[in-house]
């Protein structure tokens, strides 16, 4: 007996077809941009020490030294790009932001003062990602990375330039939107701010993370 398909059941197979291939080419460019950011780092290296001569063996045995292990490298690597993936560009943010001009962000549970803290520079930057050139991908990926990264070195204050979008179409700033969006997704944010002219202006901003080593969120 032949099988019917419906067309709504046509549809939706069509559409999950289609949601499988964009995640694989997704995937594969992941892993081809992985390639060719692991071959730039060899040949770089080999550059380098392309001139050194090795050391004559001592017999001396070296002390043991514990590595971390490639597995939860790994684990980690797919913990932010999970959630680079998950995060949202539709949020409603002005629900978000503070009634102010300087598109301030606390979250629940900071004091004001602490954002009033962050405005005037009473924590020092630490560092910095600039996404000058970056694609929205690519943006989100760095984005998660480097809180990521400060918050595990134990980073309090840093700075994201995602720049005016003068050279965009339409002038337009686009990944100022974007990360205005995403920085509240993220649970290590908990608080920013529109950076000082004298640290991009309206072209970055400085962003609080929560501090590890006390139960308060900002002080």
């Amino acid at each position: 007996m032949p099988i019917r398909l419906r067309l709504e059941d046509l549809g939706r197979l069509a559409g999950e077809m289609k949601a499988r291939a964009a995640a694989e080419r997704a995937q594969a460019e992941a892993r081809r941009r992985e390639a060719a950011r692991l071959k730039a780092e060899s040949e770089v290296f080999r550059r380098e020490v392309a001139d050194v001569t090795p050391l004559r063996p001592t017999g001396r045995r070296e002390p043991e030294t514990r590595h971390r292990s490639p597995q939860a490298r790994q684990r980690q690597q797919d913990e932010q790009q999970a959630l680079a993936q998950s995060l949202s560009d539709e949020i409603d943010i002005e629900q978000l932001l503070e009634a102010d001009e300087a598109l301030s962000f606390r979250r629940a549970g900071v004091g004001q003062d602490a954002l009033a803290r962050l405005r005037r520079g009473h924590w020092t930057v630490q560092a910095q990602l600039d996404l000058h050139g970056l694609r929205t991908d690519e943006a989100r990926e760095q984005v998660v990375y480097f809180i990521s990264q400060a918050r595990r070195n134990g980073l309090r204050c840093v700075r994201v330039i995602h720049g005016k979008g003068l050279g965009s179409e339409g002038r337009q700033p686009v990944l100022k939107d974007k990360v205005l969006r995403w920085l509240p997704q993220q649970k290590e944010v908990i608080a920013f701010c529109q950076a000082p002219p004298s640290m991009g202006g309206s072209g970055a901003l400085l962003v609080l993370l929560r501090q590890a080593s006390r139960p308060q969120e900002a002080g």
